[in-house]
């Protein structure tokens, strides 16, 4: 580590800059932000540090630069021409001033950090000034794993710090508290935008110190299959689940996205297999919840699409278990825009129908006719297995032999496959190619557009 990360107080310090371009005022705009008493010296302005400094009030020399200006500077800034930046560093250093030249770390003291700012957390970036690209990319990533309010997290830990440090003697348990708070139902509680819930939760658990493990239940949806498609809500309650109850459709990629020390327990259900059975799985999670474990139900898809999602928290809603959902992206629209083949367009569809295409005692019991109308889509989900029964009904009701379909194989993952034909050829083009499941079965004129539109490896 070449050098330090340090937090300063700005407000009020008297601060220069020197240099009128877009560099100068990019440096400026951060110092200002932060509350710095600045001065702007440059003998011409970039239109867009004109208008900054008309909206901010800063205070501007039109003027070359002259090292008098440094007297009552404690921060200085170069962002002039080459000569220039080295006068203005060599002269702050000759006075123990901390100078930042603009792309020029070999003469800086500090360098301007890329910051993340959920106010009163703040996270810095750098590089050292040698790869500030690098640093923008590094924080992307650490805003989209940060939430919003973790600002407003910090400030419920502010308001309770003085009695969590008088009611727990040793630093151990004050540690404990906030470890599990930090990531619990208080926590949560703040990003919903519920602070004053939060309050009540800390409230309750100070008064019954040692007690305070309440169990929960995330019902998160996974997605048709690619991690990248997990929303940040999902992967953050997927960070502090204590036990998983996975189905057979979430992904090993997903799965690995999942807190290392959580117990995983694989509930998943498929075509004429039950060993674990709906009962079993309400069960599990009233039980581990009541441990006052935090519990993971992680589901492929969306839970409230034919994921039966709502019977799930029905029955945790009954015992008086809290639960939170967390929404997925829907294997219909996944699986659909991988394959290339959007499910409304204004000439072919202006509405799309969400079917389970799973045999209840060997028949699908379906208003037909209300699914052979034009300007439509059909989506089956799990229709691999009633491919045959479905498009020989449709054609039976009077949709056209020629109607495009398509079947996606593993939709969104690596190993997507997609299998285009019409109501009559499909069913062959699926048994040669040996499908296998996850599946989902798409009919209208839009699959047409498939060739066209498609951008995912097939």
């Amino acid at each position: 580590m070449k050098s330090f990360p340090f937090f300063f107080r700005l407000a009020g310090l008297p601060c220069l800059v020197v240099g009128g371009g877009e560099g100068a005022r990019h440096k400026a705009s951060l110092l200002h932000k932060a509350g710095a008493s600045l001065v702007m010296v440059a003998e011409q302005l970039h239109p867009s540090t004109e208008q900054f400094l008309s909206e901010t009030g800063i205070r501007y020399l039109a003027q070359a630069y002259a090292p008098e200006l440094l007297a009552e500077c404690r921060l200085v800034v170069a962002a002039a021409d080459e000569a220039t930046n080295r006068q203005v560093a060599a002269d702050a250093r000759a006075r123990g001033l901390f100078v930042n030249v603009v792309d020029t770390p070999d003469i800086s003291d500090f360098f301007f950090a890329s910051v993340v700012d959920r106010d009163p957390i703040i996270v810095a970036i750098g590089s050292d000034g040698r790869a500030p690209v690098m640093v923008r990319h590094v924080r992307a990533l650490v805003e989209s794993s940060l939430p919003a309010s973790v600002g407003q997290l910090a400030s419920l830990v502010e308001r309770f710090r003085e009695r969590v440090r008088q009611r727990f003697t040793s630093i151990e348990q004050r540690r404990r508290f906030w470890d599990f708070h930090l990531v619990g139902a208080a926590a949560e509680k703040v990003f919903s935008g519920r602070s004053d819930e939060a309050d009540r939760i800390l409230e309750q658990d100070l008064a019954r110190p040692g007690q305070y493990a309440q169990g929960e239940v995330y019902l998160v949806g996974a997605g048709p299959g690619d991690p990248d498609l997990l929303t940040f809500k999902a992967l953050r309650l997927m960070q502090q689940a204590d036990v998983v109850l996975y189905d057979r459709l979430v992904s090993d990629e997903i799965l690995e996205r999942v807190r290392r020390e959580s117990e995983r327990i694989c509930v998943g259900k498929g075509r004429n297999i039950y060993s674990v059975t709906q009962d079993n799985i309400n069960e599990f999670m009233a039980t581990l919840a009541g441990e006052g474990k935090r519990v993971l139900r992680l589901k492929g898809g969306d839970p409230f699409i034919f994921g039966r999602g709502g019977e799930e928290l029905a029955y945790l809603a009954d015992r008086g278990i809290p639960f939170q959902v967390v929404p997925g992206i829907t294997a219909a629209s996944g699986c659909a825009a991988y394959a290339g083949i959007p499910l409304t367009h204004r000439e072919y569809a202006q509405s799309v129908r969400f079917i389970t295409g799973h045999r209840v005692g060997g028949e699908l019991n379906f208003d037909w006719q209300e699914f052979v109308k034009p300007a439509q889509t059909l989506v089956f989900y799990m229709g691999l297995n009633g491919l045959e029964l479905i498009c020989a009904k449709l054609l039976e009701y009077g949709m056209p032999p020629d109607m495009p379909a398509a079947l996606v194989e593993k939709g969104t993952r690596v190993d997507q496959r997609v299998f285009t034909g019409n109501l009559v050829d499909l069913p062959a083009i699926v048994r040669e190619a040996e499908a296998q499941a996850p599946t989902l079965l798409i009919v209208g004129e839009v699959v047409s557009l498939h060739q066209q539109l498609a951008w995912w490896h097939i």
